[in-house]
C-alpha cells in the first residue's frame, strides 16, 4: 500500500488496540472510549473522499478521534435543556438557599416528534434482521439492553476484543443500512 492512502479494511487489525490505549486515558471509561473508536471509524468511513494524503492513516484516525472525544465532553458537560431554580429559604430552624436542576421534560414532544421516533425505531429494527443472528444478538444485548461487556463475553464465549469488533462491525452495517433506509 502506497503511503498516504487509506485501507479502511485494515483499520480495527492495525489501529484500534492503538486508538483504545489513547482513549482510555483521556475519558478513563472502557465502554465510552470503545464507542468513541467506532465513531471515530465511522467517520472516517465517511470522511474517507476528503482524505489528502497529507498524514499518515494513523494520524489522520488520531485527528477525528481527539475530536470525538472533544465532543464527548461537550455533550457530557453541557446545559443544554437544563434550568436551574434558585431558592432562598429562612424558616424558625435554619437558613440557606436550595438549588434544583431540572431537567426539560420528557413528554413535552410534538406528534411530529413521536412519529418520527417510532418510524426510527422501526427502522432500527428492519435493520437488526439484516445482520447475522448471533451479531445481532450481541450488539442488541450491547446497545439496547445495556449488559455488562463481560456477560455478553461469558454468555457468547468470547473476549472484549472480539466483542468490540463484533459491536463495531455491526454499526457499520446498522449506519450503511438506515442511511440505505430511513435517511432517503
Amino acid at each position: 500500500m502506497p503511503e498516504h492512502q487509506l485501507d479502511p479494511t485494515t483499520w480495527v487489525d492495525a489501529y484500534s488496540d492503538y486508538l483504545y490505549n489513547y482513549t482510555i486515558v483521556k475519558v478513563n471509561d472502557h465502554e465510552v472510549a470503545q464507542d468513541l473508536i467506532s465513531e471515530t471509524f465511522l467517520a472516517g468511513l465517511k470522511s474517507a473522499p476528503n482524505f489528502k494524503g497529507e498524514a499518515s492513516e494513523r494520524t489522520w484516525l488520531i485527528s477525528i478521534l481527539k475530536r470525538k472525544i472533544i465532543d464527548h465532553y461537550r455533550k457530557k458537560n453541557s446545559k443544554k435543556g437544563k434550568a436551574e431554580v434558585h431558592i432562598e429559604y429562612r424558616d424558625e430552624d435554619s437558613e440557606g438557599e436550595w438549588l434544583e436542576e431540572r431537567v426539560s421534560d420528557p413528554y413535552d414532544r410534538t406528534a411530529e416528534d413521536r412519529m418520527e421516533n417510532e418510524e426510527l425505531g422501526l427502522a432500527i429494527m428492519k435493520c437488526l434482521e439484516t445482520l447475522n443472528d448471533r451479531h445481532a444478538s450481541i450488539f442488541k444485548m450491547k446497545t439496547i439492553d445495556n449488559f455488562d461487556t463481560e456477560a455478553i463475553c461469558n454468555e457468547f464465549e468470547i473476549t472484549p476484543s472480539n466483542l468490540w469488533v463484533i459491536i463495531h462491525r455491526a454499526r457499520t452495517s446498522m449506519a450503511k443500512c438506515l442511511e440505505n433506509s430511513w435517511l432517503q
